[in-house]
């Protein structure tokens, strides 16, 4: 894979020649369109309304168009929808904050709301907050297959393989026979063209930009295509650039048995508590007890049964939060014994539009095996090597009947100053991937929180315990625009419980 595009917007028209600023120069805007075919895009005037009745009087929202397919601009457009807090301080002000709070297939239309109250003035005072549904989602042209109930569920154990494949078929399916001229276009690349048109409606040279778990790796990519423009960006939870997006799931599989060592030492130390056992060798029989009995004999919990398969689903992302995960299995475990139990906490179910635009974009960024059979080995193959996991994250995707890429993967490699934050013990972004975002990003610093637990670090964006270190060396950032001197550590207590849940759109 090679980075084939060049940084201005206009590079996808045959013999575009790359420039690093979008706003027109010509006299008139004939003039314009004619040299620049993204001209009426970056030309528009945004029709800024309030949001809702029941949302406050500064946040703005308003609609723009952009190309469906940045290659031909002219032939057709689409909606995205965006939303903006002014700065606090006109006196102060920077310029903007884009913002992503991850997915793929999250909406971010109302992600300034939230961070204007997670983000200290310092930083608020400095930046208009704004948000924007990506291209594909919420009210941006959203793409939606008509994906049944049991189509959504994601990841799914390989066995038996014969539905694994039928169900990735029809899914593939589906959204051709829907959205089939639009799903090419539904990628991260495309999304990142979105935000320098934004960029450029704005009437911004540059943008600033806080993006989290899928959010880096949109981040990365707009650094990568657009460096010139791009002032201070914070990558919150990384994504491996080189692993998307296939060996990016699949990495889940060996990061969750060191986590599932580490909670079993720390359950274990707190054996009075939760009596899953006094060794860590205990409390792992404990665990795999209850996976056993519940694959025999489902356990019924809030009136569902749960399998075992259930269970390791559930509990993959709780062992990096050692006492959610304690407390879980405890839950379990009562529940076992026919005690009466609260609900068995699942994660929300996404809608159609979330989960149709999640495919569009990890098959549209780059190619997928396309043999079934390649899925089938590697599923055996980690269900040796990984029993927790192993046996859900090598199965087979839509992405192996969806239509090829239109264009190739975006190789991030780039010395754009970058600010990264990652915890130690992340369930989704491992700490494996932020230090691989760190070297393609070779301007950036890596701040690691130290025994950090959870999914998210800063600005109320954490699904574990909010790392205030971590949070004021990113604040120090934007405001000032000078990174560490060398990359940073901070450190967390483990076991703490979560100060701030995360937006539901955060995934």
């Amino acid at each position: 894979m090679t980075a084939t595009l060049a940084p201005g917007l206009a590079a996808q028209a045959a013999s575009a020649a790359p420039r690093q600023d979008t706003t027109a120069t010509a006299t008139t805007a004939t003039t314009a369109t004619a040299n620049d075919p993204l001209a009426p895009f970056t030309h528009q005037k945004p029709d800024w309304r309030r949001c809702g009745a029941d949302t406050p009087a500064r946040f703005r929202c308003a609609t723009i168009k952009v190309p469906l397919d940045y290659r031909s601009p002219g032939s057709a457009a689409i909606d995205v929808a965006i939303s903006r807090i002014r700065a606090g301080d006109a006196g102060k002000r920077r310029g903007v904050l884009l913002s992503n709070p991850g997915g793929p297939g999250g909406p971010g239309l109302d992600l300034p709301l939230a961070l204007s109250k997670d983000m200290p003035k310092a930083v608020t005072d400095r930046y208009d907050l704004i948000g924007f549904d990506p291209r594909g989602i919420g009210r941006s042209t959203p793409v939606n297959c008509g994906l049944a109930d049991s189509e959504r569920q994601w990841p799914r154990h390989y066995r038996p393989f014969g539905e694994s494949v039928r169900m990735a078929k029809s899914v593939a399916d589906k959204c051709r026979a829907k959205a089939g001229g639009t799903l090419a276009h539904i990628t991260t690349r495309n999304t990142a063209r979105d935000m320098d048109v934004l960029r450029a409606v704005l009437g911004e040279k540059k943008i600033s930009y806080f993006g989290v778990s899928y959010g880096t790796a949109l981040g990365s990519v707009y650094t990568q295509l657009f460096p010139g423009r791009a002032d201070r960006f914070v990558l919150d939870s990384a994504v491996d650039p080189a692993r998307m997006w296939r060996k990016m799931f699949q990495i889940w599989a060996p990061e969750v048995e060191p986590a599932f060592q580490r909670w079993s030492q720390w359950t274990a130390e707190h054996a009075a508590a939760y009596r899953l056992g006094k060794t860590p060798a205990e409390v792992r029989a404990t665990f795999w007890g209850l996976v056993k009995r519940a694959d025999r004999d489902p356990i019924v919990v809030g009136g569902d049964k749960v399998t075992g398969t259930d269970i390791r689903l559930i509990l993959r992302r709780e062992f990096f939060t050692v006492r959610s995960a304690a407390e879980l299995v405890a839950v379990l475990r009562d529940a076992a014994a026919g005690k009466p139990v609260p609900e068995f906490p699942t994660a929300p179910e996404d809608g159609d539009n979330g989960v149709s635009a999640l495919w569009s974009v990890v098959c549209g960024d780059n190619a997928w095996p396309r043999d079934p059979q390649t899925y089938y080995r590697d599923s055996v193959r980690d269900a040796a090597r990984y029993p927790l996991f192993g046996d859900f994250v090598s199965n087979i995707a839509p992405c192996a009947f969806w239509d090829r890429p239109a264009e190739p993967a975006t190789v991030v490699d780039n010395r754009v100053a970058t600010l990264i934050l990652q915890n130690e013990w992340d369930s989704q972004t491992p700490l494996s991937a932020a230090r691989n975002m760190h070297r393609a990003l070779k301007g950036s610093r890596l701040v690691t929180v130290d025994e950090g637990e959870g999914h998210g670090v800063a600005y109320g964006m954490a699904q574990g315990p909010a790392n205030r270190c971590a949070q004021d060396t990113a604040t120090a950032y934007l405001v000032t625009g000078v990174l560490p001197a060398e990359d940073v550590t901070c450190r967390a207590v483990p076991g703490r419980k979560p100060t701030n849940p995360a937006p539901a759109a955060f995934r």
